[in-house]
């Protein structure tokens, strides 16, 4: 699947090439795992539906009682349509919006520097948000001059509400967000998306790297193939969980990345010479 760059797939042929941008984003049947490099932070306020998100450290969903503030970066993403689309508003903003409203506002907060960085910050909708995206949809079809005079307001003002409503860790994510130190070892998306249903392609695409480049990498510090690599260690994984009764193979052949229980139990039973419904028998 091809990947999905934002903003600027949502404003092809519009010469929108500003700091602070909105779009309108609806669709009407179910898209699993697009490739998406958000090349922005973007806060996402989720209308109908559901939308699920892998990034390289951490898995969230939400529905529509809840936004996302993501940071920039490549993640998966997951639709899901609610009563009859899945249907968001995407309010994208820059680096240097937030430096400088850092700049302007933090002085008025203790501010510690962070020390947990995080992909995205969790936003519970109020009537104070669900007001202010019925406001911000009304500057569609204004002169650009006058929509980005008015969108500079509304990123500051949700800024301010977001940094009243959440307080200190808002703040500590937004410093987060210009921190040179934000990416993720290697090892680390490894071993959090060890046990996740993704291939070793869209592995590849949370490391921000393509495929060869991925291998290459992932040779140098396993002294294996990444395809070998995680089926034995998923798969030991899994004989674990039958053999301590935790769990039957048709309940957890897809966690371990398997689309069927058949292709789960061959590739068990080749790696251990027995199928996952014998392995407290041997």
């Amino acid at each position: 699947m091809d990947i999905i760059n934002l903003p600027e797939n949502l404003f092809e042929g519009s010469h929108n090439s500003s700091e602070l941008q909105i779009a309108n984003y609806e669709v009407y049947k179910n898209a699993s795992k697009n490739k998406i490099n958000l090349n922005k932070n973007v806060i996402s306020f989720l209308l109908d539906g559901q939308k699920d998100i892998h990034f390289s450290n951490d898995i969230v969903s939400i529905n529509d009682t809840q936004s996302l503030l993501i940071s920039s970066g490549n993640f998966l993403l997951t639709e899901l349509v609610g009563t009859s689309s899945y249907r968001c508003l995407l309010f994208f903003f820059s680096q240097k919006n937030i430096s400088d409203f850092l700049l302007k506002h933090s002085p008025q907060f203790n501010q510690n520097k962070p020390t947990i960085t995080a992909p995205y910050f969790l936003i519970e909708k109020d009537n104070f948000i669900v007001h202010y995206i019925n406001s911000l949809q009304h500057s569609f079809g204004l002169h650009k001059t006058i929509s980005q005079k008015i969108l500079e307001l509304k990123f500051e003002e949700i800024m301010l509400y977001l940094a009243n409503k959440y307080g200190q860790p808002f703040f500590a994510y937004l410093n987060s967000l210009l921190s040179s130190e934000r990416e993720l070892s290697f090892k680390k998306v490894i071993e959090k998306n060890l046990y996740a249903n993704l291939n070793i392609e869209e592995v590849a695409f949370l490391c921000n790297m393509s495929a060869s480049t991925f291998k290459r990498k992932f040779i140098s510090i396993y002294q294996e193939s990444p395809g070998k690599w995680f089926q034995q260690t998923r798969l030991n994984k899994a004989r674990e969980l039958l053999l301590n009764n935790k769990a039957t193979p048709s309940e957890i052949y897809m966690e371990f990345g398997y689309d069927s229980l058949s292709n789960f139990s061959t590739a068990f039973k080749n790696e251990f010479g027995y199928s996952p419904k014998q392995t407290n028998t041997v």
